[in-house]
């Protein structure tokens, strides 16, 4: 166990709680650079290795079944061991996964390399949001979960524009191979510089643990770490909860519409449009921008309505279903026009409101959880990643019977929907007893 440090004493707090928030952003954007850049390769491995469109859908949908499983035991994994040792250990695995990728010389190696990489990731954002809440103080959760989700988007739209561009000189194994160098360096940085617990972190004096603290209604993590690291999860409590079930079914509707942007979008493009591989690209990467702001405007939102409300459920429900309503209805739009410039518009609108709403369910979960957050979180996104592993085989298998890609903006209208609905009847103040 670390030495506890002395708390630095000072006038105003210290700032480490901002380079912590910076490792854990990073992370997520060096994760979402190596598994967004299949949605632009789909094409040029399917072509390679002769696969058809169904042989695709499966495995741009493989690193998803396994993320999604392992989400709950990675998470378990995370708060047995802490976030600085699990989140070192996975981003190697992921790393190697996708040194795998590049030497893979058939489908099936792919898919299970694909697979390799969706266990590494699982316990990537349930750690996090676990750091977040014994970090960040209350009044900044969204905005810091928010960056978080602007991590993801940085390496989604990254991969979009890059990798059709690398593919052309190097070819898609040589673009693997280079993506995985960032996470091997990140887990070295990431295991010498971050702290657990705020406490045993250098720099940090008592203005800045007091900050940190501040709103909450949760011990200070030094007294109680070794007793919730052996506390029992409370699956009865947990599948009680209302808030919880209808937490997964929002997740569910988010991560299968945000799933079709980062797979099968610019196939979408190229197969409607006419457009080339790396214009389909530059094109899915202006989209996935909407997701992008969307997310750090959704964190500011949300904690600005909590600020001047507080009132837990306007400043997470109430943003989250009014935005996922108009990407919705933004959807529906970009259906009915034939302008490529006009659709990808709205769509990256839309990509927009229901990137506001990420946030709120990131820091919902932190809400709920309490010692919790890594079981609660992990059994969120567990469920949001079987919608998103299941997302591509359900696109592929429309096309193949009807041959209308269009077709399948009206679904994803749909799915937005239900998403804004099931936050109707979620109640962050529900915690977990």
């Amino acid at each position: 166990m670390a030495m506890k440090l002395p708390l630095i004493p000072g006038a105003r707090p210290s700032q480490a709680r901002f380079e912590t928030l910076s490792w854990l952003t990073l992370a997520a954007t060096i994760a979402y650079l190596g598994r967004n850049a299949l949605g632009v390769a789909e094409s040029s491995i399917r072509e390679e290795l002769d696969l058809s469109i169904t042989q695709s859908g499966w495995l741009m949908s493989s690193f998803f079944w396994t993320y999604a499983l392992f989400q709950v035991p990675s998470g378990w994994f995370a708060q047995r061991r802490g976030t600085r040792l699990a989140l070192s250990l996975f981003a190697l695995v992921w790393s190697f996964g996708l040194l795998l990728m590049g030497m893979a010389p058939v489908a099936g190696l792919l898919i299970a390399a694909q697979m390799f990489m969706g266990i590494a990731q699982a316990g990537l954002f349930p750690a996090a949001c676990n750091s977040v809440m014994h970090w960040m103080p209350l009044s900044r959760r969204s905005f810091s979960c928010g960056l978080l989700a602007a991590g993801m988007q940085v390496g989604a739209i990254t991969a979009a524009g890059l990798t059709g561009r690398l593919i052309e000189p190097l070819g898609w194994r040589w673009v693997y191979v280079l993506y995985a160098i960032p996470g091997i360096l990140w887990a070295w940085g990431f295991l010498f510089r971050f702290q657990d617990d705020p406490e045993k972190a250098p720099g940090v004096n008592a203005d800045e643990l007091a900050l940190i603290r501040e709103g909450k209604d949760i011990e200070p993590k030094s007294e109680k770490s070794d007793e919730a690291v052996r506390e029992p999860t409370p699956w009865g409590a947990i599948a009680s909860n209302s808030t919880v079930w209808f937490l997964c079914g929002q997740q569910a509707c988010r991560a299968s519409g945000y799933m079709f942007f980062a797979s099968w979008f610019p196939t979408f493009l190229q197969k409607t449009r006419g457009i080339s591989v790396a214009d389909s690209g530059i094109l899915q990467a202006l989209t996935l921008t909407g997701t992008f702001t969307g997310a750090i405007f959704g964190g500011l939102l949300a904690d600005s309505v909590w600020r001047k409300t507080q009132n837990l459920r306007l400043s997470r429900c109430g943003v989250a279903g009014c935005m996922l309503f108009c990407c919705a209805l933004l959807i529906l739009s970009a259906w009915t026009v034939e302008s490529v410039n006009l659709a990808v518009a709205l769509l990256a609108l839309g990509s927009f409101f229901a990137a506001l709403a990420g946030p709120c369910a990131y820091t919902a979960t932190i809400d709920v959880g309490g010692r919790h957050v890594p079981q609660v979180f992990g059994l969120m996104n567990m469920c949001g990643n079987l919608s998103a592993a299941a997302c591509p085989i359900l696109v592929g298998y429309l096309f193949s019977r009807t041959e209308n890609w269009n077709l399948v903006l009206l679904v994803f209208a749909a799915v937005y929907f239900t998403g804004a609905i099931c936050w109707a009847f979620i109640d962050p103040r529900r915690k977990i007893s």
